[in-house]
């Protein structure tokens, strides 16, 4: 699973990044790489129910502590953890080049099937 993470507030991207991205999911998606993604809103009105010692408690947005946000998702599939590895640069580098005033954090993650972990 690929999570983009920026800062909040930033603003909407500029088309040539949403034309390269509908070029880049699209190449995957054809490949059967690109399993499912979107982008996500800022938290202005996000839910949180946080349980702490055996409590809930519901939080609601925006959060003047959040620096970066989770901005957009996506499930991918790949044969090994090193095409992985470098279709997520290749993610970045599409937003490198249409969107370089912005940092952009591309992150990688393991779905897990249960409780074992990667590898066993």
């Amino acid at each position: 699973m690929g999570f983009v993470r920026m800062e909040e507030n930033i603003g909407t991207p500029p088309q040539a990044l949403f034309d390269a991205m509908d070029v880049h999911i699209g190449e995957r998606a054809a490949k059967g790489v690109f399993l499912d993604g979107g982008g996500l809103y800022g938290t202005e009105d996000a839910v949180n129910y946080i349980v702490r010692a055996g409590e809930i408690s519901r939080v609601d947005g925006p959060y003047a502590e959040a620096k970066e946000v989770v901005r957009g998702w996506s499930i991918m599939q790949y044969d090994t953890r090193e095409e992985a590895v470098t279709d997520v640069q290749a993610f970045a580098e599409v937003h490198a080049k249409h969107w370089p005033e912005v940092t952009v954090i591309s992150t990688l993650r393991q779905i897990s099937d249960g409780p074992d972990a990667p590898g066993e």
